[in-house]
């Protein structure tokens, strides 16, 4: 038993040293969490009529694992974990494991005691006798492997099979009485067990080594090692295709299952609208791909376009096209068709083609229902006193709700300039930004809704409540938005609509080129270049010009695999699967010496010869079958008197031959006589 200090928020009270007590109160949000579990703690003792220093190291060591693990859409229950491990019904880590699972995978729902309590093994007793029973049987099936092996043999594979057979029982004497077995059937280490093993260096074959002296950037795809930024591989696992790529190794939430992912926040209507949303999406993987219509697209939007298709297709879901059309000023017909015209030349056709713009009226109204909740505000700062991190709050933040509201409704009839007012949500991103502004005054024309709005909303605003309208299962956009989820998850949750989930991937950059928009349009407005499809560019449409087809940039994606890691890739790579994809081997007779074998019959030749795919390296054991005739081609400059010529001709070698040849000397036939 330890002492209580009396103050709720000491950490030393859960058992932990005074190391992991200084360690833990420098993580803010887990100390703010293990102290309401303290709180909660200390109620449920004193209902059990206990006090406050009879709470045991093994209760301490559980309640402590229950705040670094419980999800936050689990905090709820935090009183009902916390009576079980109290009253001794959970005292194993594993069932605090367990219960946080099934509390997780009904984050909506209400939780049915009976079955929180057949999913994490309340009141289950695993007798020693069941243990050391389970473990005999263990150690029986690998009897033969352990003699052979002794001490070398992977123990953990014992104990994880007991603990699948017996998930509740007691770790320590699991491993106690395996280890006890062991010993009795092995006996004691001896003299060679205890000494150091050789690390055996694995050699590399002949091949590999050939490949890895040449440095070729495709060998290094293949084998799945992603350059970096700093230069140097990252292991990463690479897939010959994108559907496969997204099969293996996007591990992403189920349709409907949105509350089982980190940071997800749940709402009293959480579960009503994921019960609508699976209702309209009948349960299919809803993607989309999002451009914004200011230019073309570049090698990095390849990754973008077979992420967001390739999640899809590879789970018989949908992907939509939708055009972020918010800035009216950069905006061009001519990207509209190109994107789409891009999309369709990688190999994808997008089930819906919507755009930004379609949702304005919607967009507008729920500005004008975030004004009434307290939400937002009409603020008067300019641009470049509101840009960076560190700045004062808006003089405007706390304005009366009913001034914001004629505010806004003056900034859609036009009442102001530009830059002279500005929606704001009131919200602090992950990156510390204050308040991003929801809508802006710009007084140019929008290419499909006209002069109809002078006010245009922003990205921040935008992105999540399309989601939402579209019924996006999946929101997979690059690590850049990460410190945008929160504000995508709150934005959603406080007009209190369908929340998708956002997941994040690195980005693709390419070395020794410009992918940015901004930067190309003034190479191009300089003349250094032609236009958006100029070869030397790295933009889809100039890949395309310079005769790279679409499978050799899908299968270059793929390779890549998926990391949330940006990526930063030289140009050869890209080069090493486009001569892949191109380069099939095939066998030509590029000038042709027929070569007729009179005695072909007599001899009982083969109709087919097995010949090397690579007759210059004898360490490649890899071959082919090629026809074999009374009639063959061979190249010309392989007639050497017979010396380069296959082993098949041998035979014929000392027979007399009629050539016969054209004017300028070339050799056409050569023939037995």
């Amino acid at each position: 038993m330890r002492e209580f200090k009396g103050n709720m928020t000491n950490l030393s009270w859960l058992g932990l040293s005074e190391q992991k007590v200084k360690e833990t109160e420098k993580n803010a949000a887990l100390s703010k969490q293990l102290s309401t579990i303290i709180a909660v703690a200390e109620e449920a003792l004193k209902q059990t009529g206990k006090s406050k220093d009879e709470l045991t190291k093994q209760q301490g060591t559980l309640l402590y694992q229950l705040g670094t693990k419980i999800k936050p859409q689990c905090a709820g229950n935090i009183p009902l974990v916390v009576g079980y491990i109290i009253s001794g019904g959970i005292k194993s880590e594993a069932q605090v494991t367990a219960a946080l699972d099934y509390l997780l995978a009904n984050a909506v729902h209400d939780v049915e005691v009976a079955a929180f309590e057949k999913a994490c093994g309340v009141g289950v007793v695993v007798t020693h006798d069941q243990i050391e029973d389970t473990v005999s049987v263990v150690i029986e099936k690998y009897k033969n492997q352990l003699i052979a092996d002794r001490y070398t043999f992977n123990v953990g594979k014992l104990l994880g099979e007991v603990r699948s057979l017996l998930p509740w029982a007691d770790g320590s004497y699991v491993k106690k009485e395996v280890d006890l077995r062991i010993l009795e059937l092995i006996g004691p280490k001896t003299v060679d067990d205890l000494a150091p093993k050789k690390k055996i260096k694995k050699e590399e074959k002949p091949q590999e080594k050939k490949q890895a002296a040449k440095k070729s950037p495709e060998a290094g795809v293949s084998a799945a090692k992603v350059p970096q930024e700093n230069g140097y591989p990252e292991e990463s696992e690479g897939a010959a295709t994108i559907e496969e790529l997204m099969r293996t190794r996007a591990h992403f939430h189920k349709v409907g299952e949105n509350y089982t992912t980190d940071g997800y926040i749940t709402t009293p209507k959480t579960k009503e609208l994921l019960k609508k949303h699976v209702e309209a999406t009948g349960g299919k993987v809803i993607t989309r791909f999002p451009p914004e219509p200011n230019g073309v697209l570049h090698i990095g939007h390849a990754k973008a376009i077979n992420i967001n298709f390739g999640y899809a297709k590879a789970h018989g879901g949908l992907c939509n096209l939708r055009f972020d059309d918010t800035n009216p000023e950069k905006e061009e017909e001519k990207f509209f068709t190109a994107i789409e015209d891009i999309v369709h030349w990688l190999g994808y056709t997008p089930a819906r083609i919507t755009h930004s713009s379609d949702n304005f009226q919607q967009l507008y109204e729920w500005a004008v229902e975030l004004i009434k909740k307290g939400h937002a505000y009409v603020c008067h700062q300019k641009v470049e006193d509101i840009r960076g991190f560190e700045v004062q709050l808006s003089p405007w933040r706390d304005r009366p709700i009913e001034e914001s509201l004629q505010l806004f409704q003056d900034m859609k009839n036009g009442k102001f300039d530009e830059g002279e007012a500005t929606l704001r949500l009131k919200m602090t991103l992950e990156e510390g930004k204050v308040d991003p502004v929801a809508y802006r005054i710009k007084y140019v024309p929008h290419h499909r809704t006209g002069d109809k709005w002078c006010i245009y909303p922003t990205y921040d605003y935008t992105h999540c409540l399309c989601d939402s309208i579209e019924n996006i299962t999946h929101s997979l956009c690059t690590k850049e938005f990460q410190s945008r989820r929160s504000s995508y998850y709150a934005l959603c949750n406080m007009l209190d609509i369908y929340c998708p989930v956002q997941w994040e991937y690195g980005r693709l950059n390419v070395n020794y080129t410009v992918v940015s928009k901004r930067k190309i349009l003034k190479l191009i407005d300089s003349k250094i270049v032609n236009d958006w499809d100029d070869p030397r560019l790295f933009t889809l449409t100039a890949l395309r010009r310079r005769g790279i087809p679409p499978e050799a940039i899908n299968a270059f994606v793929a390779k890549l695999g998926l990391t949330m890691t940006q990526m930063v890739i030289d140009p050869h790579v890209l080069d090493a699967t486009d001569q892949k994809d191109k380069n099939c081997r095939t066998m030509a007779v590029l000038e042709g010496l027929k070569m007729t074998i009179e005695n072909f019959d007599e001899m009982n030749l083969p109709s087919t010869v097995t010949v090397p795919d690579f007759p210059s390296d004898p360490q490649c054991n890899k071959t082919h079958e090629v026809a074999f005739d009374r009639v063959v081609y061979i190249e010309r400059s392989d007639y050497r008197q017979y010396y380069s010529l296959i082993a098949a001709f041998k035979a014929i070698q000392n027979e007399r031959h009629s050539v016969e040849s054209l004017g300028n000397g070339k050799l056409i036939s050569v023939v037995p006589e």
